[in-house]
């Protein structure tokens, strides 16, 4: 390749959003910002979803009775210190043994009957629902959407002939949801308002009263009648307490109380204010705290919450804006466009509307103060969620996170940083506990109390231990984004070193060739066909394992050398990197091997393809680093697909990602339209099935690698892996590693102008247009032209 472009010459950057095609300059059409529909929700799929970090709302639109359901992340049943297992570090030294003498099957089954508390119900669950009976008939002009550029959900009908409108927000400054209802109807509005909770099981979880006749107060307590632990049953008879309170202004008419509800009567238009608090956040003052919420929405109407609330928003959502096509916007309804999509139509702009998407869902998951976003980020209507709606750690949770450092919603990891800090501390007595290491272990699934014992009847499910090394991954990718060495010193390096320290504890010499191995080991939810023809899944060594820690133990070196720190523990885990087994070894096939010897795959398109950790989402593979194994990682996806692979969407997101990483532009776009066919909802939430979000924000992480890549040491890719649906576009506000903010215009497939915002003044080798290009550039904005 040659060298041609060159650095130009520093300007301001564009502050407006903008549209470039052909030289033309125009602002961006909001409409490609919008979900928006004909008709209302029919399932709760088809809901729109709205969040402030802690509280959200799903919002059906339904014109006859309203239904809104509530949403509060802290929403569990309670923490029963339920006991450690009852394994010791005899009995993994047993486990050990059995892997080396080959008896897989009995390491199997002494793993899950001394280490794992099997299977667990313990769930994130739902606040409860909102109904505002209208009884509205006669129905036409029906309007539904989600206005994501400003989080605002609105509804628009007439009924019989009059207009009705209804518009919801939440508000992450004055931590309330609002709900505006207006008609022009002379009668105006008239029905009741209720806030109800479903049954555990036949037992009420709540109790509704008005307090005035303006005031509805739902208060109740999160119970598991179907709790179960270590496979047997256990109810949990308590947990979070939690209370709502409904304020209602109105204008004309009069809104009366009644018994357990509100109703409106000739009411005009309607401002509904709802609070709620949870003795998870504020120990038994979540009552006061309501109160405290309510008053401090004194002195405020409706329209300056709501600009309070949309300058919020944008302060997050508007660092990025994204173009995928030359054309307008399609001015069919979401849905219908979806739909074009799974009968074979290609769609860029959908395709950047579900990009953006995905960042609106971080910011109404995840703000400072809150909890993670969980499987299903904020949004769950069950007592009994899929998968309990929590956090799983071989790799759910931490593709929730992909996005936001490249996205430029940096601020939304505090609450993986600060929920991984509280399982630091947890897992320090089960590293000690059970397996006799220092430091601190991870499961492969945790909940809000951040228990930190094995879940799983099976060994394939629940015996895992790269999580807690994946989640330091997120540390050192932060730090390398934001050149932050004080993040380094005082949050990530702690956290760092106890999981090094775990690490270097629990390898053990291979008797097979002496490296250094994870022993037991397994690759997550997978499992291969031993000697004796058994399904089984533990072994010594699995690829991912042996990735992670690698990974773990150069980022920690890596952190010792930034930071001026020699210790014991450094120079225990140099000398044991040199002596640990290679991560990436392939079979006769050319293929990654998964496992730590050839064996026969159980499922050859197995959803997860954790022996691929190391390339993606770690950077230990690079095309310029090691040419032989990124064709390796290739072969190893074609066989995966070959065989059924990427069938839910969290591992077709997944799958997006990695074809970028392989800078195939056509192979990232194809599971771009399979990831639209197969996996997502009327409402774009993503389709495990069931709902799971991880798809949505891996998706969103998937798009931006095929746009921008920055993980190779000292390289920035621009439009590495740009399908030709996309050859005329734009990208501002993304993020590279370095401190470096990135805006791209491009035109026919190439790129005509690349801005560099940097942090401080460097240098680094951009890749573009097939040109490489070494660039020094100052402190503040550059700008770079392209033929």
């Amino acid at each position: 390749m040659k060298k041609s472009a060159f650095l130009m010459v520093i300007i301001p950057l564009m502050i407006a959003c903008l549209f470039v095609s052909c030289g033309e300059v125009r602002e961006t059409d909001e409409t490609s910002l919008i979900l928006w529909y004909d008709k209302p929700s029919e399932v709760w799929e088809d809901a729109l979803p709205l969040g402030n970090g802690r509280i959200g709302a799903m919002v059906f639109g339904y014109t006859d009775t309203e239904r809104i359901q509530l949403n509060d992340d802290s929403l569990w049943p309670a923490d029963l210190s339920w006991d450690d297992p009852d394994g010791t570090p005899e009995d993994l030294a047993r486990i050990r043994e059995l892997l080396i003498e080959g008896r897989h099957t009995e390491a199997d089954q002494l793993m899950v009957e001394k280490f794992s508390r099997k299977d667990i119900v313990r769930s994130h669950q739902t606040l409860g629902e909102l109904f505002i009976e209208l009884n509205h008939d006669n129905i036409t002009d029906y309007r539904r959407e989600l206005n994501i550029s400003d989080a605002v959900a609105e509804v628009s009908y007439k009924t019989n002939g009059s207009l009705v409108t209804r518009r919801v927000f939440a508000s992450n400054p004055h931590q309330v949801i609002v709900v505006e209802l207006s008609s022009e109807a002379e009668e105006g509005l008239n029905g009741k308002i209720r806030m109800e909770r479903p049954e555990d099981r036949g037992y009420p979880t709540a109790v509704t009263v008005a307090e005035a006749d303006d005031l509805l107060v739902m208060r109740g307590e999160i119970t598991q009648q179907g709790g179960v632990f270590d496979s047997r049953p256990a109810p949990i008879l308590e947990g979070v307490r939690f209370e709502t309170c409904l304020k209602v202004s109105n204008q004309g008419g009069q809104v009366v109380s009644g018994d357990g509800f509100l109703e409106l009567v000739n009411v005009k238009h309607a401002t509904l204010y709802i609070v709620s608090n949870s003795s998870y956040y504020h120990d038994d003052d979540y009552s006061l705290q309501n109160s405290k919420d309510l008053e401090n929405l004194d002195g405020f109407d409706a329209a300056s919450l709501l600009e309070a609330h949309v300058a919020d928003h944008q302060a997050l959502f508007n660092r990025v804006a994204i173009s995928l096509t030359s054309e307008q916007p399609d001015s069919l309804p979401t849905d219908v466009r979806l739909q074009r999509i799974k009968e074979g139509a290609v769609d860029p702009g959908l395709e950047a509307l579900l990009f953006q998407y995905g960042r609106y869902l971080l910011i109404g998951s995840s703000r400072q103060g809150t909890n993670p976003a969980n499987l299903q980020g904020l949004w769950n209507q069950h007592i009994e969620a899929p998968w309990n709606a929590d956090y799983h750690l071989n790799i759910n949770l931490q593709m929730n996170y992909w996005l936001a450092d490249v996205t430029n919603l940096s601020e939304l990891n505090q609450p993986l940083f600060d929920f991984t800090e509280k399982l630091v501390v947890s897992g320090k007595s089960t590293a000690s506990n059970n397996f006799g290491c220092r430091g601190t272990f991870f499961p492969h699934a945790t909940d809000l109390w951040v228990p930190t014992w094995i879940r799983a009847r099976t060994a394939y499910w629940g015996s895992s231990f790269g999580a807690a090394g994946w989640l330091m991954q997120h540390y050192w990718q932060h730090y390398l984004f934001s050149n932050d060495t004080t993040f380094l010193r005082e949050r990530a390096f702690p956290a760092m070193h106890e999981t090094a320290q775990f690490y270097s504890d629990w390898i053990i010499e291979d008797p097979r060739d002496g490296t250094l191995v994870s022993a037991p080991s397994s690759s997550p939810e997978n499992r291969f066909i031993d000697q004796h023809g058994n399904p089984v899944a533990l072994c010594l060594g699995a690829a991912v394992d042996q990735q992670t820690i690698a990974e773990v133990f150069d980022n920690y070196i890596a952190a010792c050398r930034i930071l001026d720190i020699d210790n014991e523990l450094l120079e225990t885990v140099t000398e044991q990197r040199g002596r640990l087994r290679e991560g990436f070894v392939l079979g006769s096939d050319g293929r990654i091997l998964e496992w730590d010897r050839e064996y026969e795959e159980l499922e050859p398109g197995h959803r997860h393809m954790s022996h691929l950790y190391g390339f993606h989402p770690g950077t230990t593979v690079t095309k310029s680093s090691a040419p032989e194994l990124f064709d390796a990682v290739r072969k190893t996806l074609d066989y995966r697909l070959a065989h059924g692979g990427a069938g839910t969407g969290w591992s077709r997101a997944w799958l997006i990602n990695c074809a970028a990483r392989l800078l195939d532009a056509g192979m990232a776009h194809e599971h771009i339209q399979y990831f639209f066919r197969e996996s997502i909802y009327n409402n774009l939430f993503d389709a495990h099935p069931p709902f799971q979000i991880d798809g949505n924000f891996g998706y969103t992480a998937g798009v931006a690698e095929m746009l921008i890549q920055s993980h190779e040491e000292n390289i920035i890719r621009i439009l590495p892996a740009l399908p030709e649906a996309w050859h005329t576009g734009y990208v501002t506000g993304l993020k590279a590693r370095g401190g470096l903010t990135v805006d791209i215009v491009w035109h026919n497939e190439r790129a005509t102008e690349v801005k560099l915002i940097a942090t401080k003044a460097g240098e680094t080798t951009i890749i573009v247009n097939d040109d490489v290009t070494p660039v020094n550039y100052k402190k503040g904005k550059n700008r770079l032209r392209f033929k």
